[in-house]
């Protein structure tokens, strides 16, 4: 069973708004699952705390994604897709 990856109404229209490709998402979040199973992959993701407790965030050039993942049922959630300013807002 392949991962599935779903993007938020907010992701998505940042994505659109910026001109940005969704294989963008994809790739980083593709990358963070390798990461997830134990591969070396240069990617700067963290587990966030507080109001965001029990999400990662991957931090590529000036844009931040903040995604949960449910591992059981193979499915990423994309909740935040913006500039590094905005997104913790």
């Amino acid at each position: 069973m392949d991962w599935a990856i779903s993007l938020s109404r907010q992701a998505e229209k940042f994505l659109a708004r910026n001109h940005i490709v969704d294989a963008f998402v994809t790739e980083q979040i593709l990358k963070a699952l390798r990461k997830f199973s134990g591969k070396i992959v240069a990617l700067d993701i963290r587990q966030m705390t507080g109001v965001w407790s029990g999400h990662f965030r991957i931090r590529s050039g000036k844009i931040r994604l903040i995604f949960s993942v449910d591992f059981y049922e193979k499915k990423v959630l994309v909740e935040v897709v913006d500039f590094r300013g905005n997104v913790y807002k």
